[in-house]
């Protein structure tokens, strides 16, 4: 950022939603307290953050759009604790709620890049995906790097609460996961159940 400015603040969260790890909780701050210093403006710094978001949503929209509803549908068939009906299921839900789910999406730690992969299966128009990936990342990307620009040089004081955040998002979706698993497993059981039953008689 100090040698390139907004462009490489731009490139940092770029990368970051190819690669969740990188946390953009750091990144964002940063990006502010060098925009105090004047390694940029503070336009330039939401402006750019917000371009490397959308082109690295993109990416993995594309990735996702290339390998479609069909070919998803064959590997899901393969899986053993998810079915095609869920599969249609989500893809019918995201059909309906979509913009909603990119939005906010890109507001929650962790989803934000996820999100990009039903909307690039979907085939959610791509107008409407950039446009609620804008307005989404726009607003969070402002948040953090405001903060970073008026803590100065207690700008990592942001990552340290923007965390907490991301383990509540954590442990939810693992919660999530484990009653999914749960309900899919006593499903079957029951299927088998009745199946048996069925042949006995």
């Amino acid at each position: 950022m100090d040698a390139i400015g907004g462009p490489g603040a731009g490139i940092a969260i770029g990368i970051e939603n190819l690669f969740p790890p990188i946390p953009s909780e750091v990144i964002l701050p940063l990006a502010g307290f060098a925009a105090a210093r004047g390694s940029m403006t503070l336009v330039e710094a939401i402006a750019w953050t917000t371009a490397g978001s959308v082109v690295g949503a993109l990416v993995l929209y594309w990735i996702s759009l290339a390998v479609g509803m069909d070919r998803l549908t064959r590997i899901v068939d393969r899986l053993p604790l998810i079915s095609v009906d869920d599969l249609r299921k989500g893809e019918e839900w995201f059909t309906r709620h979509g913009t909603k789910a990119v939005f906010f999406g890109r507001m929650v730690p962790l989803v934000r890049s996820a999100i990009s992969v039903p909307a690039g299966v979907s085939r959610m128009p791509l107008g409407t995906f950039v446009l609620y990936t804008v307005l989404g990342s726009g607003i969070w990307n402002s948040i953090f790097i405001l903060a970073g620009y008026f803590l100065g040089e207690n700008w990592s004081q942001v990552e340290r609460y923007s965390s907490v955040l991301q383990y509540v998002v954590i442990v939810v979706a693992v919660v999530l996961v484990g009653l999914y698993v749960r309900r899919t497993l006593a499903a079957r059981r029951a299927a088998a159940t009745s199946t048996l039953t069925t042949r006995e008689r």
